[in-house]
This record gives structure tokens, C-alpha cells and sequence, in this order.
């Protein structure tokens, strides 16, 4: 009898979780714009679990930064800073990253100027102009000492950061980052694309979404089964927000000239690539290796494009975490 009323009441709770899931997803599914918003919302929950917390921080009248900045620092563990690239805000390109480092690390992610919810100003468009309200705004936050791993557009950011502040700056580790690009090589990239790279990296359209990620991954595009509706509350969630500046970000590092004496950082520093990177190709690494001499070392990713971040992330936390780990 005790087990009949048991499996009553087990039965009850059941059906009820399961009528409340049923109405919150067709509350979702009523609304425009909310799917996506509903999954950043989540997360942003899942940061929290990952005892990361939201911190703005205004550097001056012009500038706020925000980041996503451990609860409670350990001085018994480095600390770690985090910068993304264009794909999206760090919450979705650091989502496989943040749970297995933030157990070894102190992390520290920002969103660069222009994305999330950072924002500047300043007319300057620079990767340079990145890097100096980054370190200002660690400094702010008390972060004096740190290492620093960055994705894509975030490695010409993290690499200025390093030259800026080499007594700051312990370890670099960068992945998938034409920090070396020639003039030569973005002339042959830009005809073999047969578009102007800001029209991807901030795109308008599902397609161009589509095309973004087919570029960045080696591997199925898993958009081509999204439906179009979704895609477009990505695109209004990650991009219409401060369109015009992102779209000058990318202006700037397409436009300006190839940095032939680009200084040769102190740090040790880790290269990660993917062996099919078709926005940098591999070349790009051995060059960035050959650059830096023996203070750098070379990791290549097999079976993975420019987003190795996303393609293989246990084996970049292991690579980061070895690296970066005293």
C-alpha cells in the first residue's frame, strides 16, 4: 500500500514538471525573439554556476567594460583571462571552455568593446584601443598578474596586451589569429571568399550566418538544419547591437596595413590551430612560430577549422591548462 501511494505521489510530480515544461516552451515559442534571448539567459545562469559573476566597469567617461570575473579570487591559482572573436559574445564561445578551467583557474572574460554589453565613445577602432581599456579595466578589478588566451580577433588584442604590458603579462596562448597576415595573403583570401569580410563577420542575413560558420568549421554545418526564424534572433541578439562598430572593427583590420615589423612579444606564448583553418591558414602558424623563435610553441589541432575552440574543446582546456598551469 505504502509503495502505491509512492508511485502516486512520484507519478504526480511527474506529470506536473512535465505540464510546467510543456507551457514554459510554448510560452517561449509565442513570442519573437525569445528562443535565443531564453538560451543566452540560460547561459548566463550557467556562468553563475560556474561562480563567475557579472562586473561593469567604467574607465572613464566614455569607456565601460564588462566582464564575467571569478566570485571569489584564490591567490593559490593563476588567473586567467579569457577574450573572444567575432563569432558571438563569450557567454556562447566560451560555453565549453568555462566549466572545466574555472576549476583551475581564476577567470577573468571580458566582452571587447561594441560586443555584449561593452561599449565606448571612442571613434578609435583599433585592436590596440582594445587592448589598452582591457588592461585598464583589469587593473581596476585589482588583476595585476594574469595570463591571457584568446580566440581569432581576440588574438590581435591579446598579442598588443602582451607587447603593452610584458610585467603584466605572463603566458599567451592564441588561437586561430592572422596576427601575421600579409598583404599578399589577404588579397588571396579575399578573392578566394568573393566577399568583403565585415559582411560575414557581422552578418545580416541566415545565409550570411550560414556561410560565417561553414567558414570557421571543418566539419558539417550543423545551421543548414536551423531554421532561418532562429538564425535571425541570433543575428538581432549577437549583431544589431552596435552594427555600425562592429562593422568598423572589421573595416579596420581588413583595411589597414600589414604590420611588417610587428614587435616580437616576450612571453612564452602557445600557438593552437586548427589543420583546417580557412579563414587563417595553417601557414599563418608556422610563420607566427618562426616569428616569435623559441619562446613559442606550436599545438595543431587535427580535424578542426578556424572555431577549434568549439570543434575540439576538450583538447584546447587540456592544452590551455598544461600550458598555463605553474
Amino acid at each position: 500500500m505504502e509503495s502505491k501511494k509512492l508511485w502516486q505521489l512520484i507519478s504526480f510530480y511527474l506529470s506536473t514538471t512535465l505540464a510546467l515544461l510543456r507551457r514554459i516552451v510554448l510560452h517561449i515559442l509565442t513570442f519573437n525573439h525569445s528562443i535565443i534571448r531564453f538560451i543566452d539567459s540560460i547561459l548566463s545562469l550557467y556562468f553563475r554556476s560556474c561562480h563567475l559573476s557579472p562586473i561593469a566597469v567604467d574607465l572613464d567617461g566614455q569607456t565601460t567594460l564588462h566582464f564575467w570575473a571569478t566570485d571569489h579570487r584564490r591567490f593559490d591559482r593563476p588567473t586567467l583571462v579569457m577574450v573572444h572573436g567575432y563569432g558571438g559574445n563569450p557567454l556562447w564561445q566560451f560555453v565549453f571552455q568555462v566549466a572545466p578551467l574555472s576549476r583551475r583557474f581564476n577567470l577573468f572574460i571580458p566582452d571587447l568593446l561594441y560586443f555584449g554589453r561593452s561599449y565606448s565613445k571612442s571613434p578609435v577602432r583599433s585592436d590596440s584601443f582594445q587592448a589598452e581599456c582591457l588592461l585598464d579595466g583589469l587593473g581596476k578589478l585589482g588583476v595585476d598578474r594574469f595570463s591571457v588566451y584568446a580566440i581569432s580577433y581576440g588574438g590581435f588584442v591579446a598579442y598588443r596586451m602582451a607587447e603593452m604590458r610584458p610585467d603584466s603579462v605572463e603566458r599567451v596562448a592564441i588561437v586561430s589569429s592572422g596576427v601575421l597576415y600579409s598583404e599578399e595573403q589577404r588579397a588571396a583570401q579575399l578573392r578566394e571568399i568573393g566577399r568583403h569580410p565585415s559582411e560575414i563577420l557581422v552578418p545580416k542575413k541566415p545565409d550570411d550566418l550560414r556561410l560565417l560558420v561553414k567558414l570557421s568549421m571543418c566539419r558539417e554545418n550543423a545551421l543548414n538544419w536551423v531554421p532561418d526564424f532562429l538564425l535571425r534572433q541570433f543575428i538581432a541578439l549577437m549583431y544589431d547591437h552596435c552594427r555600425k562598430e562592429k562593422t568598423e572593427l572589421a573595416n579596420y583590420l581588413v583595411d589597414k596595413k600589414a604590420d611588417t615589423n610587428l614587435p616580437v612579444i616576450s612571453q612564452e606564448t602557445m600557438i593552437i590551430w586548427g589543420d583546417h583553418d580557412k579563414v587563417f591558414p595553417l601557414e599563418l602558424a608556422y610563420k607566427l612560430q618562426r616569428h616569435l623563435g623559441s619562446r613559442s610553441r606550436l599545438e595543431i589541432i587535427k580535424n578542426a577549422g578556424h572555431a577549434a575552440n568549439m570543434e575540439s574543446p576538450d583538447e584546447i582546456n587540456k592544452l590551455i591548462t598544461s600550458f598555463v598551469s605553474p
